[in-house]
């Protein structure tokens, strides 16, 4: 019976723990699960829901404009055809980017970075990823000079699968925190002590993700936040083992998890 006790004491401690800590509800390109991905719909909505941070998947068109798209053409969530890079601004102004989601976010459209930025301001925080940085030379430059125009390097986080263009941006500005996103799986452990001398934190698929992994990033002084949580028991699992935050195209199911706002 005493150990019966002891056991529920210290589950009810470490329960109390994770609830404690902050852990970030970032939208997954915006409430993903309710509207189309990467378009103001989708943002407004996981603002609304509380969601921490939203995030851009950063493209660029054939005339230097970043344009906020996962993809890098425009067939699956647009209207339109072809490589963003081989395409204007002004062409992918043309395609509908919301009607593939639902006839109620016909007309939707596909939105540059500094669009959002102007949109929400400082109102929002923003998870940036660079996408496929190495066909776009650039890029970083790019997205810095959008942050200055918009007075936003305090309120942004920044991911890239690529280590040359966290450790380019890591030269830009020392200061800026940058995630590492990953897919290394087993091989992520020994991955970390680099990681941690450019880096604020890694980005891991969830299937990487265990209570071994999150300590020993901790120990590298690097926070976790795993892709792409849609469930309520892997939130619930992942927030018990000690991740710092994780994306989610529903964010009200995290938020709802969570409780009231978390203070910032």
């Amino acid at each position: 019976m005493r150990t019966l006790t002891l056991a529920l004491a210290v589950l009810a401690l470490t329960t109390q723990s994770a609830a404690a800590r902050p852990v970030l509800d970032i939208a997954h390109r915006g409430a993903s699960g309710h509207a189309p991905e990467h378009t103001f719909a989708a943002y407004d909505l996981a603002l609304k829901m509380g969601a921490d941070y939203i995030e851009q998947d950063l493209q660029m068109t054939a005339d230097g404009v970043l344009v906020v798209l996962h993809d890098e053409t425009l067939d699956r969530t647009t209207d339109c055809t072809g490589p963003v890079k081989a395409t204007t601004l002004a062409e992918i102004k043309q395609c509908d980017a919301g009607s593939w989601f639902g006839a109620k976010f016909a007309g939707q459209r596909v939105p540059t970075l500094d669009e959002v930025f102007d949109r929400y301001g400082t109102k929002a925080r923003y998870y940036i990823e660079t996408k496929s940085p190495e066909i776009y030379p650039g890029m970083e430059e790019a997205l810095l000079a959008a942050l200055d125009r918009h007075r936003l390097r305090t309120s942004v986080l920044i991911q890239s699968f690529a280590p040359e263009s966290l450790l380019k941006i890591h030269q830009l500005d020392p200061a800026l925190p940058l995630i590492q996103l990953t897919t290394a799986g087993a091989r992520l452990l020994a991955q970390l002590p680099l990681i941690s001398q450019y880096a604020v934190g890694i980005g891991p698929s969830m299937g990487d993700v265990d209570a071994d992994t999150i300590a020993a990033a901790h120990a590298q002084g690097l926070d976790v936040h795993p892709y792409t949580v849609n469930e309520t028991a892997d939130m619930q699992r992942l927030i018990a083992m000690g991740a710092d935050g994780m994306f989610t195209n529903f964010p009200d199911r995290l938020r709802k998890l969570l409780g009231k706002r978390q203070k910032r």
